[in-house]
């Protein structure tokens, strides 16, 4: 709350004021909403940490008074959930799946606090969730549409953190859907998703394999692949309208992620005292937030290279998902490394 001063006010204004403080300070309504997040690493990587730090002061909009740890380690996690917690922060969010053993500590002594792990899979009653969008049915469509664009018939992917839940579902989504229209599908995982040269060293070698179009799921070393698809000619699949601006005629479209509307529905639920604890899952048919959408630029979705009927197609599954229809669930073996 911001102080008023008193010089210069007028005796009625002044009691204004001064009953306006009153209230603010005996008024249940006028506690401030409180929101945190631990973070791995530093908001300044412009990747998946600066991600975090966007997520949380998304909820600034939703009423929310905010606060963040950086370079939070292995050893400290469970210290600086209860320290934020016990401050009384409504909402305690981790920036990946790895935080909710540590939520499944603490949890249990602030049964009023919401915790949230960023990217996870699992969660825990009756506090601790995860939120994450539908990686497999995104997937499903990148590999619907790279089947379709390929001359060659052959397709690639490139993903980091092999065995990580949401990998699993994005790449093998991509495969199943590739595969079933009728293209052959080429895995490549590496080991660093923020290493730009690695993942274009990766992408090059799929494409010397014969993959003219390549897709993928990393951080920043996605515009490596972005880079790979410049440098050869072939088609590409991006994360963000940055990378549509690197090649603006080999780029097919991008996964916009809707982490702000993802957060904010939870949120709001949060604030009129609702808590969950479950891994919950965003996507075509959780409509109207949906947690990701395909964009090429702001009012395309897909590059105007795309032929209609394939657009049609593959905004088709979307449909199919929102219905339940069509359910893709990947398995690692759907997910595995080579073809």
């Amino acid at each position: 709350m911001t102080r008023v001063p008193a010089r210069g006010l007028g005796r009625g204004a002044l009691a204004v004021a001064l009953l306006g403080s009153i209230a603010a300070f005996s008024s249940p309504a006028a506690a401030a909403d409180k929101a945190a997040i631990l973070l791995p690493g530093s908001i300044n990587d412009q990747s998946w940490n600066a991600l975090g730090y966007q997520i949380l002061k998304s909820l600034e909009s939703h009423g929310f008074t905010t606060a963040y740890s950086e370079n939070v380690g292995d050893a400290d996690e469970a210290e600086a959930l209860r320290d934020y917690a016990s401050q009384g922060y409504e909402i305690v969010m981790g920036h990946s799946g790895r935080f909710v053993s540590a939520m499944q500590q603490v949890a249990p002594d602030f049964p009023k606090t919401q915790f949230i792990a960023v990217s996870g899979n699992e969660g825990a009653d009756p506090n601790v969730m995860s939120i994450d969008w539908n990686n497999a049915q995104f997937g499903c469509q990148l590999g619907l549409l790279a089947a379709r664009m390929s001359k060659s018939h052959q397709v690639g992917g490139v993903y980091g953190l092999q065995g990580v839940p949401n990998i699993t579902a994005q790449a093998g989504g991509f495969r199943i859907c590739a595969e079933k229209a009728g293209a052959k599908v080429s895995i490549v995982y590496v080991k660093d998703m923020e290493d730009a040269a690695g993942a274009k060293e990766a992408a090059l070698s799929l494409i010397g394999q014969g993959a003219d179009v390549i897709t993928g799921k990393l951080n920043a070393a996605e515009t490596g692949l972005v880079q790979a698809a410049k440098e050869k000619g072939v088609y590409v699949t991006g994360r963000g309208f940055d990378q549509t601006e690197i090649a603006p005629d080999l780029v097919l479209t991008n996964i916009i992620e809707d982490w702000p509307g993802m957060f904010g529905s939870t949120a709001d639920q949060v604030k009129q005292g609702k808590l969950f604890g479950t891994f919950v899952q965003y996507g075509y048919d959780t409509a109207p937030v949906t947690g990701a959408s395909l964009w090429y630029q702001k009012d395309k979705p897909f590059n105007p290279i795309v032929p209609a009927e394939v657009v049609k197609e593959v905004t088709g599954l979307a449909g199919q998902f929102q219905s339940g229809a069509l359910k893709v669930e990947p398995t690692d073996n759907d997910a595995r490394p080579g073809t």
